[in-house]
């Protein structure tokens, strides 16, 4: 696997292919446990769905909850489907400053020593000893897509934004599977920060030279 750590000293720039990938503005939310989701709306709840999200599979719900930390409150924060096996709660730096919480940086599933939050919905409320994180950006791409570009599941690119703001993502994780389709996740405050919405395109590198040749 490739790591943006290892920079060779000497580059050939037309060896450097970009990868042309659809950008995806991803907002605070949670993901919840069946159990959760009978403690917050009832015994025998089941979460509806709103609309699909462009991920496979993934969808938003119409339900929202409270996400309570030691210094405020963020209400009307959406839950997304389906249900899994541990909640988890994804906010940007600035919501976790409003709320007075330390999240850390981190890939989606791994909430080891997570912040803490409560939960609060229409009905009852839920206090998660960790399950609070600031979601690491990343790529989805599916499996046929990896093997095209020569990358695997875990692989770690630069990616470059263009523009009056633009910049070079760097450390953006790779996942490749038959459930994934082709488009990088960043939350909003990397967004409003470079000028980027949804359905801009970016442009992600596989070969890790000086970043000098990048930004041409």
């Amino acid at each position: 696997m490739m790591s943006t750590n290892e920079l060779p000293t000497q580059v050939n720039p037309d060896e450097i292919t970009p990868i042309a990938v659809t950008v995806g503005i991803s907002a605070r939310h949670v993901h919840l446990t069946h159990e959760h989701v009978e403690t917050l709306f009832g015994a025998g709840y089941e979460l509806k769905r709103f609309k699909d999200l462009s991920q496979p599979g993934q969808f938003a719900c119409e339900e929202f909850v409270t996400v309570v930390g030691p210094k405020g409150v963020i209400e009307k924060v959406r839950i997304l489907g389906p249900e899994r096996k541990q909640s988890q709660v994804e906010l940007s730096i600035s919501d976790c400053f409003k709320i007075g919480i330390k999240a850390p940086l981190r890939d989606s599933g791994d909430l080891a020593g997570s912040a803490s939050v409560t939960l609060v919905g229409p009905v009852g409320s839920v206090t998660l000893e960790e399950g609070a994180i600031i979601a690491a950006r990343h790529i989805h791409m599916h499996s046929s897509d990896a093997e095209k570009f020569g990358l695997e599941d875990g692989d770690r690119l630069y990616v470059r934004a263009k523009g009056p703001r633009g910049i070079i993502f760097g450390d953006v994780l790779i996942r490749a599977g038959e459930k994934h389709k082709l488009e990088m996740h960043i939350d909003t405050d990397e967004g409003n920060a470079v000028g980027l919405r949804n359905g801009d395109t970016v442009y992600a590198y596989k070969i890790h030279g000086h970043i000098s040749q990048l930004v041409k």
